[in-house]
Parts: C-alpha cells; sequence; structure tokens
C-alpha cells in the first residue's frame, strides 16, 4: 500500500492511534452486520460439504490472485492453476509470481486448518497454541506462513532488501501521508492491538472486529514488506467462523482497489472536531471504512447465496453442457441431471453416476471418462468416487462473474 512519502510527526504512545473500534457508531454498525453474518452462516450449507470443500479450493486460488494483484503483483489464474500442479513457466518472472501464489495458497491452507484444529478439543497438536486470529502473534504467523514458504530470491524487496518472515520493522518508513510508529514503539502499539480485538469471541461482533482491526493493525505496519498480504491473512482467517472459506474479502477489495486504499487512508486522518470522538484519530472516519467493509462483505455473501441456488446451479450445468456438447461429440445433455447430483448430494460411484445418465454402459462410461478428462468431475482413482468440481474454464457457466480473470485472454505461456 506504499505511495508517496511525506513524513509527519511520529506516534510513539498507543493512545495515538484511539479509537480502535467506532464507539458511537457501535449499534448501527452491528446492525448493519448482523445480516451479513446470517446469510454467510447460511452458505456454508446450500451444497453438499464435499462440494463445498472443492469450491473452497478455488477460492484459495481466488485469494492468492486478488491479494497479490492489490499488490501490483499478480498473474494469470491459469499460471496459478499450472503452478498447483508443479508446473512452472520458463519465464522467470513468471516462474517468481507463480511460486509467490502458490506460497500464499499454502499458507492460507496451512491457516485454515491450525484454526479448525484449535477449535476441536479432542484434537491435541500445536494448533492448540494457536494465537486469536485478531492478534499480533497470528497477524506474524501469517507472515511467517507466507514467506516462509519462500526462497531468499523470491522475498526481495524493490530495493533489494530481504523480507525476514514474521520479522517485525527495524526501520521508520512513510507509508502515503502516514508515518507509523517508529520499530522501538511497536511493542506497545501491538500490546494495545491484543488488549482491544485479541481477546474477544462474540461471533455477532467478528465482522466489525475484523474491519477494524484490518485498519488499524495496517496503520501499525509492522512489518518491513508484505503488510497488505499479511493483514489480508489474518482478516480472511479471524472471518472464518463466518464465511467457512466460501466468499473471498479479497476478492471485493481488489475489484474496488482504489476505494479500498482510499477508506485506509481516511482511517489515518486525524480526530476532526468535538463532534469526532474522543480519540486521536477520527472515529467518523473509522466508522466509514467499518460500514464500508461490511457492506463490501455482504455484497459477497449475496453474490455467493445467488450463485449457490440450486435451480439456477442445474440450468448453468444445463447451459454448460449444451455449449460443450455443441464442440465436443463426446460430450452428451444426459450428463446435466448426473452431475446436478453431485453438486447437490455429493460424491457417488462411477456406477451409479452412470445409471443416472441413462445411457447404455459404454456410452456413459465414456461420457464420464470425457468429464474427468475436461476436469468437470474429479475422482482420487479408478475405482474410486467421482466428485463435483469447477475447472477454470467452466467457472462462466457454473459462477458466472465470480473469477472472471480466469477467462480472460490474457494468459501466455
Amino acid at each position: 500500500m506504499n505511495k508517496s512519502s511525506t513524513t509527519i510527526d511520529r506516534y510513539t504512545l498507543p493512545r495515538q492511534f484511539e479509537p480502535l473500534l467506532p464507539q458511537s457508531h457501535l449499534a448501527a454498525l452491528r446492525e448493519r452486520s448482523s445480516e451479513v453474518i446470517a446469510q454467510s452462516l447460511r452458505l456454508s450449507g446450500a451444497a453438499h460439504p464435499d462440494t463445498v470443500a472443492s469450491l473452497r479450493e478455488l477460492v484459495r486460488e481466488m485469494n492468492s490472485y486478488y491479494s497479490n494483484r492489490i499488490e501490483g503483483q499478480s498473474t494469470h489464474p491459469r499460471h496459478i492453476a499450472r503452478a498447483l500442479r508443479s508446473d512452472f513457466s520458463g519465464k522467470p518472472d513468471i516462474a517468481r509470481l507463480q511460486r509467490l501464489a502458490l506460497a500464499h495458497i499454502e499458507a492460507e491452507r496451512e491457516l485454515e486448518a491450525r484454526i479448525g484444529q484449535a477449535a476441536r478439543p479432542d484434537v491435541r497438536s500445536d494448533a492448540a497454541d494457536l494465537p486469536p486470529t485478531l492478534s499480533s502473534a497470528f497477524v506474524r504467523a501469517a507472515h511467517r506462513a507466507l514467506y516462509g514458504r519462500l526462497s531468499e530470491a523470491d522475498r526481495l524487496t524493490e530495493d533489494a532488501q530481504v523480507i525476514e518472515p514474521g520479522g517485525w520493522r527495524t526501520a521508520q518508513v512513510a507509508v502515503g501521508r502516514h508515518e507509523p510508529p517508529p520499530p522501538e514503539a511497536l511493542p506497545a502499539f501491538l500490546a494495545r492491538f491484543d488488549e482491544v480485538y485479541g481477546g474477544r469471541r462474540l461471533l455477532d461482533d467478528q465482522l466489525l472486529l475484523a474491519a477494524a482491526a484490518h485498519q488499524r493493525m495496517a496503520w501499525i505496519h509492522p512489518f518491513a514488506d508484505g503488510n497488505g498480504r499479511a493483514c489480508r491473512l489474518q482478516t480472511h482467517c479471524a472471518l472464518w467462523p463466518l464465511s467457512h472459506g466460501l466468499w473471498s474479502v479479497s476478492r471485493g477489495l481488489s475489484r474496488r482497489r482504489d476505494d479500498y486504499y482510499a477508506y485506509m487512508d481516511a482511517a489515518d486522518a486525524p480526530r476532526q472536531g468535538a463532534l469526532d470522538g474522543r480519540g486521536n484519530l477520527s472515529e467518523k472516519a473509522l466508522a466509514d471504512w467499518c460500514a464500508w467493509f461490511i457492506d463490501l462483505c455482504a455484497d459477497q455473501v449475496a453474490f455467493m447465496a445467488r450463485m449457490f441456488d440450486l435451480d439456477g446451479m442445474k440450468a448453468r450445468i444445463s447451459a454448460l453442457i449444451t455449449f460443450r456438447a455443441a464442440h465436443d461429440k463426446r460430450i452428451r445433455a444426459e450428463a446435466v441431471a448426473p452431475l446436478h447430483h453431485l453438486f447437490m448430494g455429493g460424491p457417488t460411484s462411477r456406477g451409479e453416476f452412470c445409471q443416472m445418465t441413462g445411457l447404455g454402459e459404454r456410452t456413459a462410461r465414456g461420457l464420464l471418462s470425457r468429464l474427468i478428462e475436461t476436469g468437470l468431475v474429479s475422482s482420487a482413482g479408478h475405482v474410486a468416487p467421482v466428485r463435483f468440481a469447477f475447472p477454470l474454464d467452466a467457472l462462466q457457466f457454473l459462477l458466472p462473474e465470480l473469477y472472471p480473470e480466469a477467462a480472460t485472454g490474457e494468459y501466455s505461456e
């Protein structure tokens, strides 16, 4: 998020970044977020858990693409898909971006898994010691999980400085009009951050807390580089109990990147008169940021709810198969019913899938083989059950506008 630097007076005392919550706006913001939370929690039951798991993998790819695009360092979604198959470009610049995208996906998967294990009292593991998601220790773990997966050559800044995974900033910087606390003051600011955000567990407040914490952690700017990516990983994980990985904050932020920067920057501003709260910074600007963030999440949740509409999905599957059948004689209309069954009911045996087509055994098996070849159906082995899948080249039909960049012509080897 670095812009042109203009130095201002330094912040050395935690009271200088108060308020950390927009106190006079809390009721309205909570009401605004309650429906978003309710609709988000309903999403996880809108399809079979196996289908949800398949979509979650796609959303991880999206998160990587969009978070890196916000930083101006994205590669084409198809390059990311290739990296997941350990197929890296021969062009060094593309290969480096592929490795960055892959590190983001793996870091997100690791952090999600640790959150899930920490929430289970029957599982004993290092995850039990995972700090609260809205804490300085967690954002440090997120930074380490991402950059610790990259070689030293892949974590050089533009001025050839090496990014230390999880390493707090040791030099003073300026970020646009904002000069964050000097390195020696970081512990005090991070401790205050933890005091306000780290101990709260009410699900009803999680969206509001995540919004405010995202802005204030970026304000602290605890790392020399990688603050934006680490903060978005932290926010993604903080919202995991609501999203279950089915909608993407980074997608919304990337699509409204200029607004994202503008609201974040505005919330850095000092208090604007006696009616603007009691802290050193503007309470109204922080409330505006939180309201904008909550509305952005509402848009993402509503979009995914439309995509998960069962009748709508059947129609989109039918449109996809009709299109494919017109260009591929091995694809047939009889695939629609069993594919919709996989989406709603989850994995099924190959024999049952073939029976649902109503075709002869040989023709049905040929159809299933082609669906697996083209990625519409996945399977762990020749005799394993088949599952619904979301290949990139089918998204414009199955989940239109979810990840449109995957269908663009900007891809090159």
